[in-house]
C-alpha cells in the first residue's frame, strides 16, 4: 500500500438498521477502522454504471462498538469504484435480479482493479441453498425441483424432509414435512408457485436438534469454532432471528473434511469469506452473500475473525 490509507467500501443494508452488538458487516467496518482505512459506505441505490465505468455515491463514515449511536456519516461525494482498494460486497438477500445488476456495477470495478469481497461472478454463481449439489459427499440427499410429484414422491419415499426455496433466508419458508402430513401438497404448491418455479427438498436431518452449526471460512481456511444455532422447542429452524438459541463450539473432524471438501473451491472461485451450515454429519447450505456469526464468536472465545479477513484481503492485495 506504499504507506498510505486503505481505502475500504462497503455496500449494505442501512446501517442505522442494523444490531451493532451482532452485525458481521459491522465488525468488519470496525477492524476497518482499527487499520486506519478510509472506509466508504454505499447503499445499492447509490452505485450506477456510466460509459462502462462503474460509479458512486459515497458517504465517508466513522463507526463505534457502541449499542447506540454507533456510526457517523460524512457528506456524499461522487467517487469512481475502481480507485477504491477493497469493496465488501454485504448486501443481505434477498437475490434478485437488483442484486444481480449490482453485482455487475461491482464486477466492472473489479475488472478496473478493484478487489470484490466476494468475487461478483460467484455471487452470481453459487445459490447459497443449490451450490451444496457441487459437494454430494458432504451433503443430505437433496432434490431440486419444479414438480410437485416429484416432492411428494420424496417424501413417500424418506418419510420425512424438509423443503424450502431456493431464495430464502432467515429461515424463511423453511417447512419440515412428515409423511402423511394433509399440509404436504399446499406446502409444494407454495413453493413452486403451482409448479412454476425450482424449490428444494432434503433428507430431515435429526441432529437438528442439537443445532445448526454457522461455520465461518476466510480464503477458504475455516475459523477453528462453530456457532451452533439450537432451535427452540417450539420451532426446526436453527436461526437466531427465528429464536434460536446460540452456542459456540470446537469443530468436530467431521466439520474439518467438510472444510477441506468445500474451502479450496471457494477460495478458487473468489470466495474470501464464507458461512457454510452443518446439521449433524452433513452440509446444508454454502453461504456467500452475507455471512453472520463474526460477532458471536468473537465474544465467545475473543477471537478477531475480521481481523483474519482483512490480513486475507492484504495479502491479495500485496500480490496484485
Amino acid at each position: 500500500m506504499s504507506g498510505r490509507k486503505l481505502l475500504v467500501g462497503v455496500v449494505m443494508d442501512p446501517i442505522d438498521s442494523i444490531k451493532s452488538v451482532k452485525d458481521s458487516s459491522f465488525a468488519m467496518l470496525l477492524e476497518a477502522q482499527r487499520r486506519d482505512a478510509e472506509i466508504h459506505y454505499m447503499l445499492q441505490s447509490d452505485l450506477k454504471l456510466l460509459a462502462g465505468d462503474a460509479l458512486a455515491h459515497s458517504r465517508l463514515i466513522e463507526v463505534r462498538d457502541e449499542k447506540s449511536s454507533w456510526f457517523t456519516l460524512g457528506e456524499r461525494n461522487a467517487i469512481r469504484l475502481s480507485d477504491l482498494d477493497v469493496i465488501l460486497m454485504r448486501k443481505d438477500p434477498p437475490f434478485d435480479m437488483e442484486y444481480i445488476y449490482t453485482s455487475y456495477i461491482l464486477e466492472r470495478a473489479e475488472q478496473a482493479g478493484a478487489l470484490v469481497v466476494n468475487k461478483p461472478q460467484s455471487l452470481r454463481d453459487m445459490n447459497e441453498k443449490a451450490y451444496t449439489a457441487w459437494f454430494p459427499q458432504c451433503a443430505p440427499l437433496t432434490l431440486v425441483t419444479r414438480s410437485m410429484q416429484e416432492m411428494k414422491n420424496f417424501l413417500a419415499e424418506h418419510e420425512r424432509i424438509v423443503v424450502k426455496p431456493l431464495d430464502g433466508m432467515g429461515g424463511k419458508s423453511i417447512f419440515v414435512v412428515a409423511k402423511g402430513d394433509n399440509n404436504a401438497n399446499v406446502i409444494f404448491e407454495t413453493l413452486t408457485s403451482n409448479g412454476s418455479r425450482f424449490a428444494m427438498a432434503q433428507v430431515f436431518i435429526p441432529e437438528i436438534k442439537d443445532g445448526d452449526k454457522r461455520i465461518l471460512l476466510v480464503d477458504g481456511e475455516p475459523v477453528p469454532y462453530a456457532l451452533a444455532r439450537i432451535p427452540s422447542a417450539d420451532d426446526n429452524r436453527g436461526n437466531l432471528v427465528m429464536g434460536a438459541v446460540g452456542e459456540v463450539r470446537k469443530l468436530t473432524e467431521r466439520d474439518q473434511w467438510i472444510c477441506s471438501q468445500v474451502g479450496p473451491i471457494l477460495k478458487k472461485h473468489g470466495i474470501v469469506f464464507a458461512g457454510i451450515d452443518v446439521i449433524g454429519d452433513y452440509l446444508t447450505e454454502i453461504n456467500v452473500t452475507s455471512p453472520t456469526g463474526i460477532r458471536e464468536l468473537d465474544s465467545a472465545r475473543n477471537l478477531n475473525i475480521a481481523g483474519i479477513l482483512f490480513d486475507a484481503i492484504d495479502r491479495k492485495l500485496r500480490r496484485s
